[in-house]
This record gives C-alpha cells, sequence and structure tokens, in this order.
C-alpha cells in the first residue's frame, strides 16, 4: 500500500461558494499563496459557472491568472459544469477539470440544472471538443441525495463506464451531504475498483456526521491515496440546510501524517492559513484542530512529512 497520500485543496472553490459575502479577490489569491507555502501541490482554485449563479465565482480569470503566473510548479484544478465552462478552461489556458454529475438525477437538476442525459452528452462533447484537456469526474450524492436519499449504486456504474469508455480514468466519489459511513465507503469503493481496476478513484468526503476522517481511512485501508479536502472545513451544500462542511485538511494533513504517511503539507502552515481565513473570511470554523491546541510540543501531531 502506498504511503504517498495526494491531498486536493478545494476551499477557494467549494469552501468559498459557500459564503454569501462577497470575499475579495487578493484576499483569495493569498489564502491559495498561502496554501500553496503550506505545501498543498493540487488546489481546485476556483469554478468556471456564470457569475449569475455563483457570484463568489466572477473573478475566476483573476485568480486563475494570479495561480498559472506566480506558481508554475502547482496543479491547480478548476470546476466546470457544462460545455461553457470547459470552452473557458482552454481559453484561460487551464490545464486539469473537474467535470461534475450527481448520481441522483435530483440533485443534477437542482444543482446544475441539467438532466443525465444532458450533462453526458455535455461530457461527450467536452472529450471531443477539447482532447488536451485533463478531466477528473466528480460524481456527486454517490453516498446519499438530500432529495431522494440513498442514490443508486447501478445510476453510478453506469456514469463512470460513460467516463471510462471516453478514456477518462480519474474519478472523485463525493459524499455531498456528509452521511456516509466506513462500512458503506469500502463497499462502495470494492464495487466500483472490481467494475474499473484500471481508473484513479479518489474520495471527496464531508462531515456533517463527523465521520469524515473515518470514511478517508476506510478509504485509504481500500487503497485510496487521493482525497479533497477543505482548509478549516469550509463548504456545505445549499440543497443541505445544516450539513457540515468538508473534511478539513488540517485534520486530514494530521491524520495521515501522524500515521507515518506522506503528505508533504504542514500541518502548522496549514493552521496559521486557518487562522487567517478565521480573521478575515468566515469566523466559523468546523475543523478540529483549528479550534484545539496542537500539542505539537510534544510530537503527537508534529509534521512527519
Amino acid at each position: 500500500m502506498s504511503k504517498i497520500i495526494q491531498i486536493t485543496e478545494v476551499g477557494p472553490r467549494d469552501g468559498f461558494q459557500n459564503i454569501k459575502s462577497p470575499i475579495p479577490t487578493d484576499l483569495k489569491i493569498t489564502v491559495i499563496d498561502n496554501l500553496i507555502d503550506a505545501g498543498l501541490k493540487h488546489i481546485e482554485i476556483t469554478s468556471l459557472v456564470s457569475p449569475k449563479a455563483i457570484p463568489q465565482m466572477a473573478d475566476a480569470q483573476q485568480v486563475i491568472r494570479h495561480v498559472l503566473n506566480t506558481h508554475p510548479d502547482i496543479t491547480p484544478w478548476v470546476l466546470v459544469p457544462n460545455g461553457r465552462g470547459a470552452q473557458l478552461a482552454q481559453d484561460y489556458q487551464v490545464k486539469n477539470i473537474n467535470y461534475v454529475v450527481s448520481v441522483s438525477p435530483a440533485h443534477n437538476k437542482a444543482n446544475i440544472n441539467r438532466t443525465h442525459q444532458e450533462s453526458l452528452e455535455d461530457l461527450y462533447k467536452i472529450r471531443h471538443a477539447f482532447p488536451a484537456l485533463n478531466i477528473t469526474l466528480s460524481l456527486a450524492t454517490v453516498f446519499g441525495c438530500p432529495f431522494i436519499g440513498a442514490t443508486d449504486v447501478n445510476s453510478m456504474l453506469d456514469i463512470i463506464k460513460f467516463a471510462h469508455d471516453l478514456g477518462i480514468n480519474r474519478v472523485t466519489l463525493c459524499d455531498t451531504i456528509g452521511v456516509a459511513n466506513p462500512r458503506q465507503t469500502a463497499r462502495i469503493l470494492q464495487t466500483v475498483q472490481l467494475k474499473f481496476p484500471d481508473m484513479d478513484f479518489g474520495l471527496h468526503m464531508h462531515n456533517t456526521h463527523g465521520m469524515a476522517l473515518a470514511n478517508m481511512l476506510a478509504g485509504y485501508q481500500n487503497g485510496i491515496t487521493r482525497f479533497e479536502t477543505a482548509v478549516g472545513g469550509l463548504g456545505g451544500c445549499p440543497f443541505a440546510p445544516g450539513a457540515a462542511g468538508n473534511s478539513a485538511t488540517e485534520d486530514a494533513v494530521n491524520m495521515f501524517n501522524r500515521m507515518g504517511l506522506h503528505t508533504g503539507i504542514s500541518v502548522e502552515a496549514l493552521l496559521k492559513v486557518s487562522a487567517g481565513i478565521r480573521e478575515t473570511i468566515e469566523p466559523c470554523l468546523l475543523s478540529s484542530l483549528s479550534r484545539a491546541r496542537t500539542y505539537s510540543e510534544f510530537d503527537f501531531c508534529g509534521d512527519k512529512k
């Protein structure tokens, strides 16, 4: 089992888009710069969506320009919901995109105003119109939906097969409303890995029921080494009021570092980023480490990279 863990930070996209008050562009850029200084190499920096739909992402081009010009050694990602977003990604010279489809048809319609057929048709067009783009399929509501409850495993497998047939080999399974449990996580991972052994699967867990880290550990125990997290535990789901945010980056890094695995990321530096976010953007962060002493002087959670 690999000891190298790849953490993709999604706070600047998934976290910021859930904050209603406009965040100044220079403040977003400062957070991204500080995350990179903490050791993060993979960051979802923004979303290429209509500013009318998500005003917080209206400065996407400025954020992208800064990252590409200032940090050529990292891997930036942007979320795109449709072909228009993919066109913008190519125009802005972004190479890596996350394309979102919900396993739940109801959530897909509410989230991106697309039927399953429309989303998959768009994915087909994007794959053929922009072959240079590196596409990750992000599957939302894999573990549960705020509208229909449990989602259909066969529907999930059909969507993954569609992507696989297009030559897309990276899929992130997302617990959009934070209802997964470790046994369920293990079962779903074993199912998809058996069906698609050549694909690269990752996890994106939310912490609504307090099991995000437990689910990530279950993922690691089933061969997963790629995880999406958000600094401070930022994020949520607009269709699930009260749902907690993403698994916090500092909590996940602390867990993996203390297990003797390699993230390449500093917990202490992440805590400084969280403190800055609390002071300037969001006073109520949900991560455990951002609210507690680390006891790093005793090397309980020192940075063992």
